[in-house]
Formats: C-alpha cells, sequence, structure tokens
C-alpha cells in the first residue's frame, strides 16, 4: 500500500507555509514558503497614497490567494508524490485576522468602490485602531453583568472581532452595510478550499465571545454597545459554527485544476496558528503548557476544569483540544522588540564584527548577553512595546527600560529585555497557578525557540523550569496537517481524533534547557520588582504611557 500523507497550511503575519506530512510517521516529506508581497500594510494602501492610520495593521488578501495556490501546487511536486496519496488538507492562520467580503466572498477591497477605504481591508492580529471600541465592549458587559466575558478575564481585546466590526461601523458605515460577511482569514481560506462557509469553533470561541453551549451574546447586549449592531451575528457573522477536528468539506474542482491535487480531497474545518502547536509537540492532555515563541508569545495548556480568571485571552471549552477546556495568554510582543532594538540600536562595530564572524547580528547580540549575570546590568524593562495582551489586555500601553546610566553597553539592554518577556511570562504562569490550573512541563516552538539558546536559557532561568523544544520549524503546521488526517479519518489512511493523530505525528527533542536555579533566586527577585512597575505603570498610573502616546497622535495628525 502506497504511503499516505497531508498537508498543513500555515498562514502568518509576513508569509504563509505549506508541508508535506507523512501520515504514519510524522515525517515531513517538503517545505514551502511564500512571502506575502505586501506583508503588513501600515504606511499606505497598495497602489495607492492613501495613508493608513497610526496604530492599523492591514494585509493585502491577493497575497492569501496566491500563497494557497502556490503552496498546494508547490509542496506536493517537490515531494514527487502523487496526488491521489495526499489524504487530507489542514489550515491554520493567524486571528483574529477579519476580512469583509460581499455576498460572492469577494473581499471588499477588490471593489474599485471600496479599494479606497482602510476599512475595507483585513485586519491584521496586531490592528490596534479598535482600542475604544474594546474599551466600549468591556464597559458594557461590565455594567450588564454579561456572563460570557468572564471567560475572557473580564476584559476583552482591540484585536479580536467584535472590536474591529464595531470600530468599522463607527468609522465607515458604508463598509459595513456592504459588508455581506466579516469572516476570519482562516474560515476564508476553508471557503475557498471547499466553497462552505465553516466556521470554526477555535476562532469562533476565542476572538467572537461564542460559546459550545450559549452560542453568541445576546441581541440585548449588542444592542446595548450600539442599536446598529443588534442583528450583527445573525447579519455579519452567520450562526453556525463548527468544532475543531470536523470534516469542513472536500476539495473543488476550481481549487483542484489550479493546484493538481485531487477534487473530493478532505479538509478540515480551520484553526489557530497558536492552538496547533499544542497537538503537534504530543500534547493531548492537562498539565503541560506550550509557548509559541515567535514575534509575539502565546501559552496555551488545557484543563479538564473550567477557572474564570482575569488576564487571559480565553478559556473555551473544545477550544485547544476537544474533551478538554483550553486556556490562552499571550504576549503580543517579543521577537518584534529584539528585532526593534537589533534594527535599530545595535552600534555600528557590532554590525562590523558580524560582517567579519559571517554570523548574524543577533548572533553577536546574543553571544554578549549570555555572559551576562542577572541584576549584572543594573536594568529592567516592561515588555509592552506592542501594547499588553495579558494580563492588563490594553494595547495603549508602551514600553519603559528602567535602570540606564552613561556606562549602560547595548548587549545590557537587549539582555534586559529578554528578561523582561521571560518576566512577562512568569507573570502569566503565576496568574494560571494562583487560579488553580496546574503547571507541571513547558515546551516552547516557534522561531525562538530553535533560533536563540540565549532566549531560552533566560526563560528557563527566569521560570525556574526546565523548557523542551518541538523537533520541527513548522510546529503550527505540522499540527494543520494533523488536522488533514483527522479530517480525512482513518478508513482513508487517516485518523479518527487528534490523539490518535499525535501519537504518530507529533514532534519532539528529547533535550531541553535546564533553569540555573542560582540564577533563578536572583530572577525570582527582580521579579518582584517587575512586578512593582507593572502594577504601577499598567494599573495605578496608567495614564503616564497613553497620555504620551495621546500627545504623539495628535502631533503625527497635525503634520
Amino acid at each position: 500500500m502506497p504511503e499516505t500523507y497531508s498537508i498543513g497550511l500555515d498562514f502568518g503575519t509576513l508569509s504563509a507555509r505549506a508541508i508535506l506530512v507523512n501520515v504514519k510517521t510524522g515525517e515531513e516529506v517538503a517545505v514551502s514558503v511564500f512571502g506575502y508581497q505586501d506583508a503588513v500594510i501600515d504606511k499606505h494602501l497598495p497602489g495607492t497614497n492613501i495613508e493608513v492610520p497610526y496604530a492599523y495593521a492591514l494585509q493585502n488578501p491577493r497575497d492569501y490567494l496566491e500563497a494557497l495556490e502556490c503552496l498546494l501546487r508547490d509542496v506536493w511536486q517537490k515531494a514527487g508524490i502523487k496526488p491521489e496519496q495526499i489524504i487530507g488538507i489542514g489550515v491554520d492562520f493567524t486571528s483574529c485576522t477579519m476580512l469583509p467580503v460581499d455576498k460572492s466572498y469577494q473581499p471588499l477591497c477588490f471593489d474599485e468602490k471600496f479599494k479606497g477605504k482602510v476599512h475595507s481591508w483585513p485586519k491584521l492580529w496586531k490592528h490596534h485602531g479598535a482600542q475604544r471600541e474594546a474599551d466600549i465592549i468591556n464597559a458594557v458587559a461590565k455594567e450588564r453583568s454579561e456572563a460570557f466575558i468572564k471567560r475572557y478575564g473580564n476584559k476583552s481585546s482591540s484585536e479580536w472581532m467584535i472590536a474591529k466590526i464595531f470600530e468599522t461601523l463607527r468609522n465607515d458605515p458604508e463598509v459595513y452595510a456592504n459588508t455581506y460577511r466579516f469572516i476570519e482569514g482562516c474560515d476564508w481560506m476553508i471557503y475557498q478550499l471547499t466553497g462552505e462557509d465553516k466556521r470554526n469553533s477555535c476562532l469562533a470561541g476565542y476572538k467572537s465571545f461564542w460559546n459550545k453551549n450559549d452560542g453568541y451574546p445576546s441581541k440585548d447586549f449588542f444592542r446595548a454597545v450600539d442599536y446598529r449592531l443588534e442583528g450583527v451575528v445573525e447579519e455579519k457573522l452567520g450562526e453556525e459554527v463548527y468544532l475543531i477536528g470536523e470534516k469542513a468539506g472536500e476539495l473543488t474542482q476550481k481549487m483542484a485544476a489550479k493546484t493538481g491535487l485531487n477534487i473530493g480531497t478532505a479538509v478540515g474545518v480551520g484553526n489557530t496558528d497558536a492552538h496547533l502547536a499544542v497537538p503537534a509537540v504530543g500534547v493531548t492532555e492537562p498539565g503541560t503548557m506550550v509557548l509559541i515563541m515567535g514575534t509575539s508569545i502565546c501559552h496555551m495548556m488545557v484543563s479538564d476544569k473550567e477557572i474564570m480568571l482575569d488576564g487571559i485571552c480565553g478559556v473555551v471549552e473544545d477550544g485547544i483540544l476537544p474533551g478538554y477546556y483550553g486556556y490562552e495568554a499571550g504576549q503580543p510582543a517579543a521577537g518584534d522588540i529584539y528585532d526593534w532594538f537589533v534594527s535599530n540600536l545595535a552600534p555600528y562595530e557590532y554590525v562590523n564584527e558580524a560582517i567579519e564572524k559571517n554570523v548574524t547580528l543577533f548572533d553577536i547580540l546574543n553571544e554578549k548577553a549570555y555572559g551576562i549575570k542577572p541584576a549584572e546590568s543594573g536594568l529592567i524593562a516592561l515588555d509592552w512595546w506592542n501594547g499588553n495582551r495579558s494580563l492588563l489586555v490594553d494595547s495603549d500601553l508602551t514600553g519603559l527600560i528602567l535602570g540606564l546610566t552613561i556606562r549602560t553597553k547595548p548587549e545590557e539592554i537587549y539582555r534586559a529585555l529578554i528578561e523582561a518577556t521571560a518576566f512577562g511570562t512568569r507573570l502569566i504562569i503565576e496568574n494560571y497557578i494562583n487560579s488553580g490550573l496546574e503547571i507541571k512541563h513547558l515546551i516552547a516552538c516557534g522561531g525562538l525557540s530553535r533560533k536563540s539558546k540565549t532566549v531560552m536559557q533566560i526563560f528557563s532561568d527566569v521560570l525556574g523550569m526546565g523548557i523542551k523544544i518541538s523537533a520541527t520549524n513548522q510546529t503550527s503546521a505540522l499540527g494543520a496537517a494533523m488536522y488533514g488526517a483527522v479530517a480525512a479519518g482513518a478508513e482513508k489512511g487517516g485518523y479518527d481524533d487528534i490523539k490518535d493523530a499525535a501519537k504518530y505525528m507529533s514532534r519532539i527533542r528529547e533535550e531541553r534547557f535546564k533553569p540555573n536555579m542560582g540564577y533563578y533566586q536572583t530572577y525570582t527577585r527582580l521579579f518582584e520588582q517587575y512586578k512593582k512597575l507593572h502594577q504601577i505603570f499598567g494599573i495605578e498610573q496608567d495614564e503616564i504611557m497613553k497620555s504620551l502616546k495621546q500627545m504623539r497622535a495628535e502631533v503625527l495628525n497635525d503634520k
């Protein structure tokens, strides 16, 4: 019997990836990467001089379409296998990435009438233009004592679907009125593959307030937010939601012709990129937190208990793994912060050193930072370069570095920034444990986990825990491929549930980073100072950062 394979499609912030995976062994047979031409749109709308407002992060759906066709065609041809050997396709996407589409599911920004309007374009996960709308949603939910908001730590984010829809309504009612559906990028990809609008329970649960037992919030709630939103679910979202692990449909004739794959290939219900990392590293039961470490960090775990705790991105039944409550928290910047420093503040002599040694500038700074002991620099930082997702859920907060002197070295600042992101993760873990959730093990995946031993060792030392690492560069794509195999089912050579798929397809290294417990003790003292700064600038005196940001916006608007 010939080998069978599944394809995992992973749509990220700057690029999309596809991997072809052996269903029985988890072996990655081929990998293909497609970089988005327009990447993150934050200056001007494509092909125009129309400026994109500050704090906006948009994308071009044409990039998604080109990536989809190119990747599906390229990945199986690279492997030299036959299309009939591919039994399933799974898809994940960064979220919330929101697209306004018309009745034919064409993006509104493709329409000549709307392409010059910023709200007709997809809003990427890190679009923070909807903070005012999120504030209104949170205030109304609190005033009405809405039960649903407790599942999100009593505070929803400007990054999520409802806030972005509300922002569109308030700022461009014409775009809102002409939008047939606001749809997640992931679900739109499923539509492209199958011709079916199958909203997935993961994104609906974490980003749109949907619950397996209660559905969406009531019309009364939406009317209280804004009378024009009363029918938003029925009119702009659609009430049907499908559980992760289900089959969304089959590859259409049109898509088969474009990619060379077979008509009728099974396609799984979509999912969030970070969530798929959990089964991809073999986690199928409570007790382990998975850290997805890249430009940002997501903290994922499951439990058989539903606990309402503050400052999380959500607790959703069946949200990460069927049969468990899935917990998500996050930091909206990690690798982005390190990249900011290296790109803007690394000294010229370090650049020359990197050239001489034929290594990257990151390598140089990682090497220099590694030799610095905890507290040696006298620095401490708050990791809010892109706002705070957990525990404060406030995109208007900004970064801070304390302790700078005329003797401070670049590598000391760089290390302090890494330590700050590790402290942010420790605060999240502390919040989980203090609320009654058990965390025995840590597993990390994503670019940072594989590219920087300095980062991973600092995290291990700050957390006082060992950290295992995923054995693949494409952890989320592997998880998508696993769900593709589940969509096909055991009869077609796949699996009937994700736990079975994880037994054979998940991949993790045996080696791990072990904490230096002496360093951990020092970091515990530093962590107390981090928490004080967190309290002062995030809660007691949060207007300081916000007023600076507001004054900056006023000056920019006057230009």
